[in-house]
């Protein structure tokens, strides 16, 4: 078994993009095929997919079998989740709609242990799966170990993103294309490859850069997961897996029957 599990702070942001496996079906399996596909890591999601606590907890041990580290994207508001997928051996927490200073600190206060934030301690698993059996030597570590990415997906995390990339424990932002395209066209339209949307990117990373923190983003594609990097982001996904496997099929029967077009 390759561990211990590398911490994503040990790939990021030093060094060439990193790729990320997302996934929204809830198999264990399916999340450690992502992570032998040469993902860097991978995404579990909670707030659009099928994951809770147990199926995590599962794929977090699938994904570190393949010597990979898993992230969990948690429900919007869920802050306890947040501290016990790091416990499960989470190696970073994604939150969605982290719009305010105060939300980001919420965040923060649940991922980080003192003197960042005020993360309870119970970290049984995960210090057997980073190796660090002394308890001692993870506090120390343990900060530098969760990863927390707040999401920026609205204009009014725009507007607040200087400050919320100010509050400590807080080590970058994801964007939310799909949600970002809603909130920019007040409703309006879904375009996550529109020109609204590019020009926020470009913001977007340029703030987070500036700051010394992590610029991660969602593509839909592989060229728009291209452009993202050529922009600057430095952790961006491809697609997700029930987004990649209705693709692959309707492929496949097209390859046999061009009539059924899907």
């Amino acid at each position: 078994m390759p561990l211990p599990v590398p911490s994503l702070q040990e790939l990021l942001p030093t060094g060439p993009a990193r790729y990320l496996g997302w996934s929204v079906i809830a198999d264990p399996a399916l999340a450690g095929a992502l992570a032998r596909a040469g993902f860097d890591a991978v995404l579990l999601d909670q707030q659009h997919g099928g994951y809770d606590y147990r199926s995590c907890c599962a794929a977090i041990t699938e994904v570190a079998l393949a010597g990979k580290a898993a992230l969990v994207r948690v429900p919007v508001g869920d802050v306890a989740m947040v501290s016990r997928m790091l416990d499960a051996g989470a190696a970073g927490i994604v939150a969605p709609m982290i719009n305010t200073v105060a939300q980001a600190q919420a965040l923060a206060d649940a991922a980080k242990f003192p003197p960042v934030g005020q993360r309870s301690w119970g970290p049984d698993r995960a210090m057997l799966l980073s190796g660090l059996r002394d308890g001692s030597e993870y506090l120390v570590a343990g900060n530098s170990r969760a990863l927390t990415i707040a999401m920026c997906e609205t204009a009014e995390s725009i507007a607040a993103l200087e400050q919320i990339l100010a509050v400590p424990g807080i080590d970058g932002v994801l964007v939310g294309p799909a949600d970002l395209s809603i909130a920019l066209s007040k409703g309006t339209a879904i375009d996550p490859l529109g020109s609204a949307v590019t020009a926020a990117l470009g913001e977007i990373v340029r703030k987070t850069l500036a700051a010394g923190k992590l610029p991660c983003a969602f593509a839909p594609s592989p060229a728009r997961a291209r452009e993202m990097v050529a922009m600057g982001f430095q952790l961006v996904s491809i697609e997700y897996d029930a987004m990649t496997i209705a693709h692959a099929f309707a492929k496949l029967l097209r390859e046999v029957d061009p009539s059924r077009a899907g």
